[in-house]
């Protein structure tokens, strides 16, 4: 279930977007490198709209 009509994510995949970006945040603060969590990130983010997609097609 999305947050709002607009919103492709559902609550599980909207707070592990928001925690790893709290952990990316954190890493980048210390001077280390956050492309594994940035990929992370995308990769849910692609994972829903492909979903969105594939359910406004049908």
């Amino acid at each position: 279930m999305a947050l709002t009509d607009k919103d492709p994510h559902n609550l599980r995949e909207t707070l592990r977007v928001m925690r790893l970006s709290a952990q990316a945040a954190k890493r980048k603060q210390r001077g280390k490198s956050i492309k594994r969590i940035e990929n992370e990130i995308d990769r849910i983010r692609e994972t829903a709209q492909a979903r969105e997609d594939a359910r406004r097609k049908h």
